[in-house]
């Protein structure tokens, strides 16, 4: 798998870094900037958006992002993917104010594209 094969658009359901049940929803893209590097953004629940940078070797990806919450703190964490294929992620995360019992978890699906539907 190359890094060019993973940029696009995921659909992703989630567990938050807690004992509780919380799943999430959301959407994550990947790009690749000038320096071979992946850019990710996050839109999780419609309304949160996340950044992050990483890069990728072995058909793993990790990622190191932030958000700012609600109440205007910045949050930062970092994400593994093992990338099982181009269109499918599966990967776990944890932050640095997170409860260090627990890691996040995270699936990717690749959403299709127009052009993908008529092939």
């Amino acid at each position: 798998m190359t890094l060019q094969e993973l940029t696009g658009t995921y659909n992703i359901t989630g567990r938050n870094q807690d004992a509780e049940t919380n799943i999430y929803k959301g959407i994550l893209s990947l790009t690749i900037d000038n320096n071979n590097r992946i850019h990710a953004k996050w839109v999780i629940n419609n309304n949160q958006e996340q950044i992050g940078y990483g890069f990728f070797k072995n058909d793993i990806l990790v990622i190191n992002f932030k958000y700012k919450s609600e109440d205007n703190k910045t949050y930062k964490g970092v994400v593994v993917y093992k990338c099982i294929t181009k269109d499918l992620l599966d990967g776990f995360w944890s932050e640095k104010y997170g409860n260090p019992l627990f890691l996040g978890e995270e699936c990717c699906f690749r959403v299709e594209t127009q052009k993908e539907l008529i092939n």
